[in-house]
């Protein structure tokens, strides 16, 4: 009998068989869901990791889903840079555009600097402040 199942603890193989689901209706619609990860590190002496940027390209856009820097690296310009390797990668891939989301106790304004335009808000996520979907056009 088909029903709904919460899975308390999921597993890669759980998410990646709703993603094929999906996958294959964008197929059978004409758009292919073929996603390239980027991801960048940032290492400190020790080899350790001291942020970075998570990414995926697809549909010829990228999508910044993470980007971290540690405290005492930032306002050396490591976010600038990370933010250029992966629109770089993502341009050599042929993409129009970035994309990401953002809080307003986060970095709103350090995209904006980088040429990232809010195309959506959204109150009250979480509670007392906006997420904010930005967008950047690559020429």
């Amino acid at each position: 009998m088909t029903h709904i199942e919460r899975i308390a603890a999921p597993e890669a193989a759980d998410e990646a068989a709703i993603m094929a689901v999906l996958a294959d209706a964008n197929a059978a619609a004409g758009w292919p869901h073929v996603r390239e990860a980027v991801l960048l590190t940032i290492r400190d002496a020790e080899g350790g990791v001291a942020g970075g940027l998570i990414g995926r390209i697809s549909w010829r856009w990228l999508y910044v889903m993470t980007l971290a820097v540690a405290p005492a690296l930032r306002g050396q310009g490591w976010g600038q840079r990370l933010l250029q390797q992966a629109e770089a990668a993502a341009r050599g891939q042929g993409c129009i555009g970035a994309r990401l989301d953002t809080y307003s106790f986060q970095a709103r304004g350090f995209y904006e600097k980088q040429g990232y335009r809010v195309t959506g808000t959204l109150e009250d996520c979480p509670p007392g402040h906006a997420r904010y979907s930005m967008a950047k056009r690559f020429h």
